[in-house]
């Protein structure tokens, strides 16, 4: 009888491991027809649609299209690009939980859709819970807090102190956007009322910022990075639990005292919710294995990304916390859409 073993990964750098555990998950998970299905998928030349409802260039289309070449080439499959922004990126998420739930329809997902779940309550045409399914979380930037490059805010402390004793406006690239809800966290955790004044996209606020229209942006790195790099703008701090190599000298928001000031615009994929269990798996395993391998996770830090793969299982429930996380700040702050 031969003898049991146990998986052992412990010796395995972190992205290595979290691909060897994809698959054996994805293995455990395909027994009978179920395994049968996903043999099947995709077959060689099936023409894949990967839908991003946002924008050319932006950091979710950029992260589809790196993934989606990878999953292409492995898998010898077309896999299109299809950018279809509009109704603060529901309209591409509508598109995609509509199609056929063969595992031949992917959509990238945002921090902005667990967002969006509590903001378009009651006038969403889908139902996240039902209409998709979680397959892979793939990477996420950190928001970075900037100020004009002659403020006297020269720490978070300076900022609440700043904000209790004086009027301060803070910019952002739209209401529910990642910049909006770090400020409506920042304020939530500090019984600040820094003022949110809500912009077309980040270029433009970060513009006045550098005018000395606006006090300070929770801005998205790379948007950021090279006004800080450039000396035009300063990071005061960076909502991640380590420090970024790019800006080393820029403290965490945990060690600026506030932990929970934790925030990154993430990038995933879900796929129509019908879509059986067996494709889902066999999807987020390759999604993971494909974020795992050293030229593409080189790629996304290049990028400004936070590498940090998750299968099925594990996306499905940080899906669910970010959900409850920004529905507690939604609600709390009185958010509502323009």
């Amino acid at each position: 009888m031969t003898p049991k073993r146990n998986l052992d990964t412990s010796t395995m750098p972190i992205l290595a491991r979290r691909a060897v555990l994809a698959a054996f998950g994805c293995a455990l998970a395909l027994p009978g027809l179920g395994w049968a299905q996903a043999s099947e998928y995709p077959k060689p030349g099936a023409m894949l649609r990967y839908v991003v409802p946002f924008p050319p260039a932006g950091l979710t289309d950029v992260m589809a299209r790196l993934v989606a070449q990878q999953l292409g080439e492995r898998w010898k499959a077309n896999v299109i690009v299809e950018n279809k922004p509009g109704a603060n990126a529901m309209l591409g998420a509508e598109t995609a939980a509509r199609a056929a739930p063969d595992g031949h329809t992917l959509l990238a997902v945002n921090m902005t859709h667990s967002v969006n779940a509590t903001l378009f309550r009651g006038r969403l045409k889908l139902n996240f819970d039902k209409d998709l399914k979680p397959v892979a979380l793939l990477a996420g930037t950190p928001i970075l807090v900037v100020v004009p490059a002659d403020s006297k805010i020269q720490s978070l402390a300076d900022l609440v102190a700043a904000a209790k004793s004086r009027a301060l406006n803070a910019g952002s690239s739209g209401v529910g956007t990642p910049s909006h809800m770090s400020l409506a966290l920042f304020n939530q955790l500090n019984g600040t009322r820094i003022l949110h004044v809500p912009y077309k996209g980040g270029a433009a606020s970060l513009t006045d910022l550098m005018g000395g229209q606006l006090d300070v942006i929770f801005s998205n790195f790379p948007e950021s990075l090279p006004f800080v790099k450039s000396g035009k703008l300063r990071a005061i701090a960076i909502a991640s639990a380590q420090r970024n190599p790019q800006v080393p000298n820029v403290p965490t928001t945990a060690e600026g005292g506030m932990p929970k000031l934790n925030v990154e615009q993430w990038t995933a994929v879900m796929v129509p919710g019908a879509t059986p269990d067996a494709i889902v798996q066999k999807l987020g395993g390759e999604l993971v294995r494909i974020m795992s391998t050293p030229d593409v996770a080189n790629k996304a830090r290049e990028l400004g990304f936070r590498v940090d793969p998750r299968g099925p299982r594990e996306f499905a429930a940080f899906w669910h916390s970010e959900v409850q996380r920004w529905r507690t700040v939604v609600e709390s702050a009185g958010i509502t859409p323009e």
